[in-house]
């Protein structure tokens, strides 16, 4: 019963979300949430986090400045050229540092010799060695990971990894992924994807990180972005979650391109499934997927399901317009003039099924009452209601059925809803 006034609760949160989209006054451009730079100030800090069962597990998480700790950290967004300064202070009781993959001749200063680059020692900087400072150029666009380089098995596990996202040169860096008109996308969105071993964290909250045991390494919550779902549906920056402030929840057009920055930032493997249409991978680990300089991704692949390999990223691209459906998904007539980026050669088609009368169905919590994008009917008492606008969702989760739960309670863990909103609709 518990479990089923918390899902119910937070499913409330996303109709929340979805009100505040639909009264949003002007429309906008979906973007990563993150921490502009190019100098940014670290610091590493403790703080509990939230779970899809209810859980508060101690994590370890890097704070943009004064902040809270967060899991992940703050994405930090640079543009291409750019010089990256990026000062870390410890505030935890471990040495800590961090390691950017994929980033060229990255310079360390302070602190103290680690064993992959330099380190802020415990209690930083009020002990010998102070802060660490990272500097490099961002010389290649792309989504990349950062993360502790000190003890990563345990420091990873405990929140100390994050986001970096370069932005290309050119005419218009906030709708290309890369320098190419072909990785041109309307919005974005980041899936971080990590998983956590409870136990591990009850040790460490407790004082007794000697007896934690790698081998015996049993993750049971699957996070998208620092959140269980349904929790990653809630509004970015809620209240109820000073610690997770990033949220997952993709919106888009009929016709718009959606870029999915996919993040393997955990130890195991995730294969990421989207459904509604396959996407096109145009990049892997900030490298565009190209034959020969210039030409665009060219080698770019067609999938249905993205896996995504510890310490990799994954740039795709996602379209919809209900193309191939052989319905018009407005309910159109075909005098009815035809709407943004619709599919034309299903204009006025029929819906090829005749809907059973309500008392012999059983409605979901986002069926708006119609079969149509952006027709909303009565309902029921006690059913729907929970797609104001509407929109046709789609699941968006692990392939892996287990990253499906919380702690063996289904739905949640690494999962969230795609959501195609109608034209009239702004995203903000």
């Amino acid at each position: 019963m518990m479990h089923t006034i918390r899902r119910m609760a937070r499913l409330g949160s996303l109709f929340v979300t979805l009100v505040g989209v639909m009264l949003s006054a002007t429309p906008s451009n979906a973007v990563v949430d993150g921490v502009p730079g190019p100098t940014f100030a670290l610091v590493a800090k403790a703080g509990y986090i939230s779970t899809g069962d209810g859980q508060s597990l101690l994590a370890w998480g890097y704070a943009n400045g004064a902040g809270l700790m967060q899991y992940p950290g703050p994405t930090l967004i640079v543009n291409q050229g750019d010089t990256v300064s990026i000062t870390l202070t410890n505030e935890l009781s471990v040495p800590v540092s961090i390691v950017f993959p994929g980033q060229q001749n990255v310079q360390a200063s302070g602190g103290n010799a680690g064993t992959l680059t330099r380190e802020a020692p415990a209690g930083a900087p009020a002990t010998p060695g102070g802060p660490v400072t990272y500097t490099f150029i961002a010389s290649r666009p792309g989504t990349y990971l950062y993360h502790s380089g000190t003890q990563p098995e345990l420091q990873v596990e405990m929140g100390l990894v994050g986001a970096l996202v370069v932005r290309p040169t050119g005419a218009d860096p906030l709708h290309h992924a890369y320098d190419h008109p072909n990785t041109a996308f309307d919005h974005e969105y980041l899936f971080l994807l990590t998983e956590m071993d409870p136990n591990i964290h009850r040790l460490m909250d407790l004082g007794l990180g000697s007896q934690v045991d790698f081998t015996k390494y049993h993750p049971t919550l699957w996070f998208i972005n620092g959140r269980n779902g349904p929790d990653t549906m809630a509004a970015a920056a809620a209240p109820w979650f000073p610690h997770q402030p990033y949220n997952c929840l993709p919106l888009m057009h009929p016709g718009n391109k959606v870029l999915l920055r996919l993040i393997g930032a955990g130890r195991d493997r995730h294969p990421f499934h989207h459904h509604g249409n396959n996407t096109w991978v145009i990049a892997r680990d900030g490298r565009m997927l190209q034959s020969v300089s210039g030409v665009g991704p060219d080698l770019a692949e067609s999938n249905f399901t993205i896996l995504t390999v510890p310490g990799e990223t994954v740039d795709a691209i996602f379209e919809w317009n209900g193309k191939g459906l052989g319905w018009d998904i407005y309910g159109h007539t075909s005098t009815d003039p035809l709407e943004p980026n619709e599919y034309a050669p299903d204009h006025g088609k029929p819906l090829p099924a005749t809907l059973p009368e309500l008392q012999s169905l059983t409605l979901g919590e986002a069926w708006s009452g119609s079969p149509f994008l952006g027709k909303v009917e009565p309902l029921p008492p006690g059913q729907g209601g929970m797609n104001p606008l509407g929109a046709f969702p789609f699941m968006w989760h692990s392939h892996n059925e287990v990253e499906l739960v919380n702690d063996d309670i289904f739905p949640g863990g690494m999962l969230t809803m795609m959501l195609v909103l109608p034209p009239s609709a702004p995203i903000p």
